[in-house]
Formats: C-alpha cells, sequence, structure tokens
C-alpha cells in the first residue's frame, strides 16, 4: 500500500534546513521523519535528551540521513535560541522552523488548577512564539522560509475536559495568521495544520482510551482516524513550491470531523 509520501519526488527538499519541536515522538517525530527522507537536513528538539537520541537514531537508520537532536523546553526562551543556533552551527542555515511540542490531559474546567491551564499554554502557545521569535533572524536570511505550527480542531467548536489545550491552540491559529502578515515581507511564510485524531500517537491513546476510540472513529465522515503519514505528507505540501503562495492558512486534516454533527445521544 502506497504511502502519502509517496507521491513527492525523492530529495524534493534537498537543502533545506528544518528544526522540529517535539520531533522525538508522535506526529512531529513523523514530519521530521518525511523532511529526512525527502533530503533536508533535519534537527530534533524535546526535553528528554534520551527520547531524543534513541528518536534520532531511529530516524537515521530510517532515512539514511544524520538527525542532529538537541534537548531544549520551549517554555524556556533562551534554550530554544540555544537549539536554534546549534541547529545552525550544524548546518549552515535554517528554512523551517516546526511548532509542534504540546502538553495535553484531560481535566474538567471546574478542576482544572491555574498551574495546570498556565502549563499547557506556556508549552503550547508560548513555546511557539518564543521558537519563533528565536528563529526570524536566520528565517529571513533563507528568503524561502516556512514557519509551520502545529495546532488542532478543538476550539473549532465546544470541547468537553478541554478548555486549556483549546485556548492553547486558538492562540496558536492566531499567532500563525499574525505572523504571516507581519513576517511575509521578509520571505518568510507561516502556516498551521490543524489534526484531528491521529492514530497511534500517545494524545490519543490517553485522550481516546478503549472504547471510546471507536465511538470516536465511528462519528467521523471518514470512518477511521488519520495516519501520522497524513499529517507529515500535509507538512511535506506545505513545505513544497507547491505552496509558496500559501500563508496565514490553518490546513484541517481531520476527515471531516470538525464539521460533522455528533450522532444523537453521543455523550462525553
Amino acid at each position: 500500500m502506497l504511502s502519502p509520501l509517496d507521491v513527492f519526488r525523492d530529495n524534493a527538499l534537498a537543502g533545506h534546513v528544518a528544526l522540529v519541536t517535539g520531533g522525538g515522538t508522535g506526529i512531529c517525530r513523523g514530519i521530521a521523519a518525511a523532511y529526512a527522507r525527502l533530503g533536508a537536513e533535519v534537527c530534533i528538539v524535546s526535553r528528554k535528551q534520551d527520547v531524543l537520541d534513541a528518536s534520532a537514531k531511529e530516524l537515521s537508520a530510517e532515512t539514511g540521513r544524520e538527525i542532529l537532536a538537541v534537548a531544549a523546553d520551549v517554555r524556556n526562551p533562551d534554550a530554544i535560541a540555544a537549539a536554534i543556533k546549534a541547529t545552525v552551527d550544524r548546518f549552515g542555515k535554517l528554512d523551517t522552523l516546526v511548532n509542534g511540542a504540546a502538553g495535553n490531559f484531560l481535566a474538567p474546567a471546574a478542576a482544572l488548577s491555574p498551574n495546570g491551564f498556565r502549563t499547557v499554554i506556556d508549552i503550547d502557545l508560548n513555546g511557539t512564539f518564543f521558537a519563533a521569535r528565536a528563529a526570524f533572524e536566520h528565517l529571513q536570511k533563507s528568503r524561502d522560509a516556512l514557519i509551520l505550527n502545529i495546532s488542532a480542531t478543538l476550539h473549532y467548536h465546544g470541547t468537553p475536559l478541554q478548555v486549556h489545550a483549546s485556548a492553547a491552540k486558538a492562540g496558536i491559529d492566531a499567532v500563525t495568521k499574525n505572523l504571516a502578515v507581519e513576517w511575509g515581507q521578509f520571505g518568510i511564510r507561516v502556516c498551521g495544520i490543524a489534526p484531528g485524531p491521529i492514530a497511534e500517537t500517545e494524545g490519543m491513546k490517553r485522550l481516546a482510551p478503549g472504547d471510546m476510540s471507536t465511538k470516536m472513529a465511528a462519528s467521523i465522515p471518514a470512518g477511521r482516524f488519520g495516519a501520522i503519514d497524513e499529517i507529515a505528507a500535509a507538512a511535506v505540501f506545505l513545505r513544497s513550491p507547491a505552496a509558496a503562495y500559501v500563508t496565514g492558512h490553518v490546513l484541517v486534516v481531520d476527515g471531516g470531523q470538525c464539521i460533522a454533527t455528533p450522532p444523537l445521544g453521543m455523550s462525553f
């Protein structure tokens, strides 16, 4: 069976340098793998060096390319700036920043602590801006730069138990649109991807355990969860020349979930 990534020509991203936050696991690991497979130089960033080292080794074996692994907490502006500098020092430039570092958990709003709310905002929203701001001076030198912010569809409707993540992702979409307007003059496109439920990710294991995942999949017009490679293919498209006139847009990849009315009787 063909992968969604098979439609792209070999070495389609040769000459590009990308840094992917959250790149050690899940969707962002898939994006890092796709970029490397298609010829880009890639740095993956997350908090835990041991997780990054293991992922970098696996990705190198899968793609045949060196993967730089730099531990940094995106909540710390100095740390993410250092990771970006390490990438530029190693590869000579930076063309693409993928902001995918995220935190989430299920919590009723009435029981959500201020610290819990703040933590998700700090990782998802503040981390996205801190990384973009730290990358700006390097990206403007590229003249063919992309910031790709990974969002979600939670805030397109009311989502129980997700007020913290919904607020963070709504903020990320706003950052995407505002930076696209401000930084277009510097040759920097800013786009987003809003994934729906994606199979084989830690997020879905936590947010839709057991029978809940089956019920959720049945409510999606496409009739299934998405695949990591489908999000990675969207990330490749947005990085490609085919999307050279696309900026400020958040591409929803969710099988139609966010526009569908839940079946009567569905409870949360």
